[in-house]
């Protein structure tokens, strides 16, 4: 692999483990958090709801972004808003103000969902450049980040270190990696130059085209629930343990971490076994070990038995987000346009996700409503061939024995 390449894989890589960071030292803070602002669960929904309608805007622009500049400026944008959103929450938290701490989240939450297009459009593209299946290990990273970030959180609770101050350590170390990873991006990369034409009439009218795609769209789907599945757990998980398994805040954050480890040994193990057995065969498998993680947290009674199945729920929303994104590329031409397509949909689930959970959870229970998220992935389940853009090695490996040798073979 060309050195350039390596160094901006590795640049990536830090990228991913900066946003994992970022969230899991939020996530492993909201009882406290939660407890500081003195709300309901609805009233948590609701202040989640800023993190949701920001992740969507950004997610939102990011594309056109993207066409306009190129991955890495936008990757810049990205990652200053996410600090100055975590800044800003943990100011909220110190003056115990949810307003404050909702407009941290909608600029946190605009930073990732703008910087989330960006390195997703560059990892296709180191992809493509390099020949290795890439994204399952970039968004590995960010699994990793979440553990080191829960793992922060979870020894900050511990030793009762006030939320506002863990939060706002975590800015200049954010600070720190992005620095480090930043020249390593060439510019240009998913820049549509204004005289390339856009569509099969030239005139620029592909957006159309794409949303048109059944098969992008069903892609689409798997996305919005394995994103549902992922989102439910970052958003809720901890809280999930203390209130409906009868956890303290400490534990809650240890079961959190657990989900997050599982996440990512399935996203580091993702591509031995996409080129073992194909895309479509891993999103079902994991689809089906996310059902069965979520129904045991959902009826089990022994809270161990829950924390347990959490690993299975982790593994289970480990790949369906990368694998998806990553078969969005490759369905068709004008890849910057279905990643970002696919990735909107799939940001739908934060956005409908944290105050329509917390709705119900307040009525029902958050064990109860997490039968939702349930339902979504055991559909995802059924769509995964959807996935399948590209044979896998052993299909290849099938066919050239059964082909017959030629000349050029000998």
């Amino acid at each position: 692999m060309d050195q350039s390449v390596r160094r901006r894989r590795h640049a990536l890589f830090l990228l991913f483990l900066l946003a994992g960071i970022a969230m899991a030292s939020w996530v492993t803070r909201t009882p406290a958090i939660r407890d500081r602002l003195d709300v309901s669960t609805a009233q948590m929904g609701l202040v989640l709801f800023g993190l949701s309608l920001g992740s969507m805007a950004g997610i939102s622009l990011s594309g056109r972004l993207v066409a306009v500049f190129g991955t890495r400026r936008v990757i810049a944008w990205g990652t200053w808003l996410l600090m100055a959103g975590m800044a800003v929450i943990s100011v909220g938290s110190l003056a115990a103000s949810a307003v404050v701490v909702a407009a941290g989240l909608c600029v946190f939450g605009s930073g990732l969902g703008v910087g989330d297009v960006a390195v997703n459009v560059d990892g296709a593209d180191v992809e493509r450049v390099s020949g290795r299946t890439t994204l399952p290990a970039l968004h590995g990273f960010f699994s990793l980040g979440t553990v080191v970030g829960s793992g922060a959180g979870m020894a900050a609770t511990a030793a009762g270190v006030p939320v506002q101050w863990h939060l706002a350590a975590v800015v200049p170390l954010a600070a720190g990696l992005y620095l480090c990873s930043a020249r390593a991006i060439p510019e240009g990369t998913g820049r549509v130059l204004p005289e390339e034409p856009r569509g099969a009439d030239g005139g620029g009218h592909h957006r159309p085209a794409v949303w048109r795609d059944g098969k992008l769209l069903l892609i689409g789907a798997i996305v919005l629930a394995m994103a549902l599945s992922e989102g439910s757990a970052n958003d809720w998980l901890p809280l999930l343990m203390v209130d409906g398994h009868g956890m303290d805040a400490t534990s809650g954050s240890l079961v959190y971490a657990g989900f997050a480890a599982a996440m990512t040994l399935g996203r580091f193990s993702g591509t031995f076994f996409v080129n073992r057995f194909g895309r479509a065969v891993v999103v079902r498998a994991s689809a089906v070990s996310g059902a069965l993680g979520l129904l045991l947290v959902i009826v089990s009674d022994n809270a161990v038995l829950a924390g347990a199945a959490v690993l299975l729920w982790g593994l289970g929303a480990s790949l369906g987000f990368p694998l998806a994104l990553s078969a969005a590329g490759e369905s068709g031409p004008d890849s910057t346009a279905r990643v970002s397509l696919v990735a909107i949909i799939g940001y739908v689930a934060f956005l409908v996700g944290p105050p329509g959970l917390g709705f119900l959870g307040d009525h029902l229970g958050l064990r109860l409503a997490m039968l939702i998220v349930l339902a979504c992935v055991g559909c995802a389940a059924f769509l995964a061939p959807a996935v399948e853009t590209r044979p896998s090695v052993a299909a290849v490996s099938a066919r050239d024995a059964d082909a017959p040798a030629t000349a050029d073979d000998a």
